[in-house]
């Protein structure tokens, strides 16, 4: 009797595991989504809210596609989308490459030192991130560091323009991003066998080939992690564009936030935001798909 009762617990305790993060994306993610559709159907009003009801007054459904055909009809959003999708990968290739060679340098050190490395990583984040973008503000300006620097060495007569340009944007981004690409590419590397590489250069393999074929697909996991850690914020972010590029930075998440709040046209807004996360899941989902096919593969 007591074993029929404490498996009817543990039954009930593992149902309760599978069922919390269903329902946390239920929640957090697929009511959100829902209500941004809903608006994204509407026409904008001078009310409040300022979006049409889904329903009119005889019950009858009322929606619209109109703020999609503006979407692919207009230029100016076709070329936001491209400068993000653009600025975005372009973060995270350099992210990649740097954060690989930090990663592998972390992961093959003395444990002393990884720690000491480790906490350099993390330490960044004890930092408000609006103050670590104002900082750059502060680096970059046209009187900044980075200008005294330079025209104190001779190597510039005059200030240079890095501020409200796509490089400051581009230094910032790769700045925030960064340690979200070195930490799942640690995870990955530190459990890495040196002894494969050593029997790989033993049997004839040079060190480019032993790379190749062993520590890269033993961090691919790691790389798909950290390129999504890095890709998926950076192709919405507001904060960056905004304080380092200017009025003239045309990025997504600062056309959004003009539509929401400047403009005040709720459903093109919403319907922005909706094209935004397709962009963002359909890769998510090829990626993970490969990644499937891959153990399947590898089982």
């Amino acid at each position: 009797m007591t074993n029929l009762a404490s498996r009817h617990k543990d039954e009930i305790w593992r149902r309760v595991a599978i069922v919390t993060p269903y329902l946390w994306l239920l929640v957090f993610f697929l009511a959100p989504f829902a209500i941004i559709l809903k608006i994204s159907l509407a026409d904008p009003v001078i009310a409040q809210p300022p979006f049409t009801p889904t329903f009119d007054k005889q019950g009858g459904l009322s929606v619209s596609v109109d703020n999609f055909r503006f979407l692919l009809t207009d230029k100016l959003y076709a070329i936001t989308y491209l400068r993000s999708v653009l600025m975005a990968g372009a973060t995270t290739v350099f992210c990649l490459s740097l954060g690989f060679a930090m990663a592998y340098g972390i992961a093959r050190s003395k444990p002393s030192t990884r720690n000491l490395l480790l906490l350099l990583i993390v330490l960044p984040f004890w930092i408000s991130f609006l103050l670590r973008v104002y900082a750059w503000m502060g680096l970059m300006n046209t009187y900044g560091v980075i200008n005294n620097v330079l025209m104190w060495l001779g190597a510039i007569d005059k200030p240079v323009r890095l501020m409200y340009t796509d490089f400051a944007v581009f230094v910032g981004m790769v700045y925030s991003y960064l340690p979200f690409m070195i930490l799942p590419l640690y995870a990955s590397l530190e459990r890495m066998d040196m002894n494969l590489i050593e029997a790989a250069q033993d049997l004839g393999a040079s060190r480019a080939r032993a790379f190749w074929d062993i520590t890269w697909p033993l961090a691919r996991p790691g790389v798909i992690a950290g390129c999504l850690l890095v890709f998926i914020p950076a192709m919405g972010e507001y904060v960056i564009p905004y304080l380092l590029g200017g009025p003239e930075s045309l990025l997504i998440g600062r056309v959004l936030f003009d539509e929401f709040l400047v403009n005040r046209d709720w459903p093109l807004a919403s319907a922005v935001a909706i094209v935004l996360l397709l962009l963002l899941v359909v890769p998510i989902a090829l990626l993970q798909r490969y990644r499937v096919r891959d153990q399947e593969t590898a089982a």
